[in-house]
């Protein structure tokens, strides 16, 4: 069975209670493109208005905690997301690697608690430029995928986004051999670890994309569906990210 498209949007460290609006607006006419799930994932806190949106929707955190619980001051856990509305988080994020310090231990410690939470996890692994130039980006990305990879999930929970850190954001873009390449061989390292039903997980790419670009990079091989960044945050901007990916089906 073909892997349904997957296109997610990540507000980062962006809306205040106004966008609730262009959410709404997505969300409205994501329900016309039935063959593709679609889901925001807003700060901490406007999770909750707008998993209760009229228009219904997808809702995602773009964090957690490893723990349920504690004297962690200004963190959130998966319980939370959940109890907020939330479906899905994403973890591993570059800016949480890189900007937090977090390995591939953490990431993967985050990954199980959000599972055993009940929620689904975007997974994110990418390589700096330096490393894309060096020619060593596939290994690179690979041992992320190793090493952030959770125990024992459930295939249907768990969708990994490449997206090389040069790429976010800046407008760069690797060519669609290269991304084919990458999601390949991501697919490749997955079978290795789990066999056959590696099949069964979506394999996102992310880094600047955008409506102009989006039908190209949602149809190089593997490529399952999009995590989107600025273009995200208006219904202008992201609506044809998510009608690309639906002519694709």
């Amino acid at each position: 069975m073909a892997r349904r498209k997957y296109v997610v949007g990540n507000w980062k460290m962006n809306g205040l209670t106004e966008a609730l609006g262009e959410a709404g607006a997505i969300f409205a006419a994501a329900r016309g493109h039935a063959a593709v799930d679609v889901a925001l994932c807003p700060p901490f806190t406007l999770i909750g208005a707008m998993a209760a949106l009229p228009e219904g929707g997808t809702v995602g955190g773009q964090d957690c905690h490893v723990q349920a619980s504690g004297a962690f001051t200004g963190s959130v856990s998966a319980p939370m997301l959940a109890d907020a509305g939330a479906r899905l988080v994403i973890v591993g994020h570059s800016e949480r690697r890189e900007g937090y310090g977090e390995s591939d231990g953490d990431v993967k410690a985050k990954a199980e608690a959000a599972l055993a939470a009940g929620l689904s996890v975007i997974l994110c692994v990418g390589e700096p430029r330096k490393v894309r130039e060096s020619g060593d980006a596939i290994d690179y990305v690979l041992a992320q995928v190793r090493q952030s990879l959770p125990d024992g999930f459930d295939r249907s929970r768990l969708a990994i986004a490449y997206e090389p850190i040069w790429a976010i954001g800046t407008g760069l873009v690797p060519t669609i051999e290269d991304v084919a390449a990458m999601h390949g061989s991501i697919r490749a390292a997955l079978t290795e670890r789990i066999g056959a039903g590696a099949a069964d997980l979506r394999l996102l790419y992310g880094g600047s994309v955008n409506g102009e670009n989006a039908a190209e990079l949602l149809g190089a091989g593997d490529v399952d569906g999009a995590l989107v960044g600025g273009a995200s945050l208006t219904a202008a901007k992201f609506l044809p990210i998510v009608e690309a990916a639906a002519g694709l089906e």
